[in-house]
């Protein structure tokens, strides 16, 4: 029997391992929501077992509204994933935030229309928590490194998803402004419900290629553009996750342990049986 991974990277170009890391086995999961969007990576680094993922899979061929979300954080369950620090390219919607800064968002507002966001549906229903949406003690840690490396680190900012994969027009720019959004990408959801709901600790650490269209005095974003800031962008991710590792995987967020349990209001006979068989799968231990 394989010895649990506890540690899990979601990222998406030039997160797929770390240099000095020791790569162990590629695994190819399937579960009862598909296969994940790639191979999964297990390498070994400072003693320490990870996971690593690739959002988008390995050259980038999966739309952000494609993703098989629910697919990623059941494999990695499945692997005994306890922790998951996620990487994601974002537009800054404040001038403080500028290209090539990175965040860690606390807060969430939702704008995408058409991903499937919760293992509980098809005749079995759960209302998880969600005041919260990140892992506080993921956040303390993650920032105490970056103060470590003298990485830049924006925190307790507000994160707007969208649908995509086209980019804001500048009406909806200035709008999210107004609602008090920091940062804008297309992969945080469903992603962290998800997460949640498998009672996995979360946070994502968020990289700014540009300034969105609001600030009419910059170019505006384009491909060519995030592209050039998210590859300059991956070499920083890498020294972060490098001083990281040591930090993760040591048991210190068990906050949501047994939540997910106590979420589900569906009476037992009344639960459809293909989906509690779809989630003995995740859940061997509350089905």
């Amino acid at each position: 029997m394989q010895e649990k991974v506890k540690i899990a990277i979601i990222g998406g170009t030039g997160l797929y391992s770390l240099d000095g890391m020791e790569i162990l086995r590629e695994i190819h999961s399937d579960t009862p929501w598909g296969k994940p969007s790639d191979v999964i990576t297990i390498g070994r680094f400072k003693g320490k077992e990870i996971a690593f993922l690739p959002r988008h899979g390995k050259g980038h061929f999966i739309s952000p509204s494609d993703i098989p979300a629910q697919a990623n954080i059941c494999a990695l369950r499945n692997l005994g994933v306890e922790e998951i620090v996620s990487f994601s390219s974002v537009g800054s919607l404040r001038q403080e935030i500028a290209p090539r800064d990175f965040v860690l968002p606390n807060q969430i507002i939702d704008r995408t229309k058409a991903r499937p966001s919760s293992f509980f549906e098809n005749g079995v229903v759960a209302h998880a928590p969600f005041a919260d949406p990140f892992s506080i003690s993921l956040a303390k840690r993650i920032e105490k490194v970056a103060e470590k490396i003298k990485l830049k680190l924006h925190t307790e900012k507000t994160l707007i998803c969208m649908e995509g994969p086209l980019f804001s027009t500048r009406a909806e720019s200035h709008m999210y402004r107004s609602w008090g959004a920091d940062i804008i990408n297309m992969s945080v959801l469903p992603e962290a419900k998800l997460a949640r709901e498998a009672e996995i600790a979360y946070q994502m650490v968020c990289m700014s290629t540009d300034y969105d269209c609001w600030k009419e005095d910059e170019e505006h974003v384009t491909l060519e553009m995030v592209i050039k800031n998210l590859t300059q962008n991956a070499d920083t991710a890498k020294t972060l996750l490098a001083e990281l590792i040591p930090e993760l995987g040591n048991g210190d967020d068990v906050s949501l342990i047994g939540t997910t349990k106590y979420s589900i209001v569906t009476a037992p006979e009344k639960r459809n049986p293909e989906q509690v068989m779809k989630l003995k799968v995740l859940f061997p231990e509350y089905f």
